[in-house]
């Protein structure tokens, strides 16, 4: 099993697939993911995301009446370990230049890139490899991650 790479300063950008497996500590993830978030518990680096993702981990717990889950997803997003950017005209018109010159990227997947590519991240973390078609995103695949040696 590899280990995920961790830039030395900056900001690293966490997708909705990537909070689930945190919050919900999903086996196979998490012991890949936690020197993420010790580090941004340190302050080596800030751990961001769209306000979009909020919106993304709360439907399932809603959906399920899990109260408890939901607490949990609010309390970690609105935490002080990582920080939601909104989703701008900025970030939209951006969004919408993806879409436009890679058409099998969806919506959300346009709102995540452009949200990172626009503050700059020094990594992506996602489990999603059809972010592999952006240009410009430094991205770790955690099933690539788990399969290197």
């Amino acid at each position: 099993m590899g280990a995920l790479i961790l830039p030395t300063s900056g900001f690293v950008y966490v997708d909705t697939v990537t909070l689930i497996y945190t919050v919900e500590t999903y086996s196979a993830y998490w012991p890949t993911l936690q020197p993420l978030w010790r580090a941004a518990q340190s302050g080596t680096l800030e751990v961001i995301s769209s306000d979009l993702t909020l919106m993304e981990v709360l439907v399932g717990p809603l959906r399920n009446n899990d109260t408890a889950l939901l607490a949990t997803y609010e309390a970690v997003l609105l935490g002080s370990d990582m920080r939601l950017l909104p989703v701008t005209q900025n970030v939209l018109r951006e969004a919408a230049r993806l879409r436009a010159t890679i058409p099998a990227l969806r919506t959300p997947d346009a709102i995540h890139a452009a949200t990172a590519l626009l503050h700059g991240c020094a990594l992506f973390v996602t489990n999603d490899t059809g972010f592999r078609r952006v240009p410009g995103l430094p991205i770790a695949i955690l099933d690539d991650v788990l399969a290197a040696p």
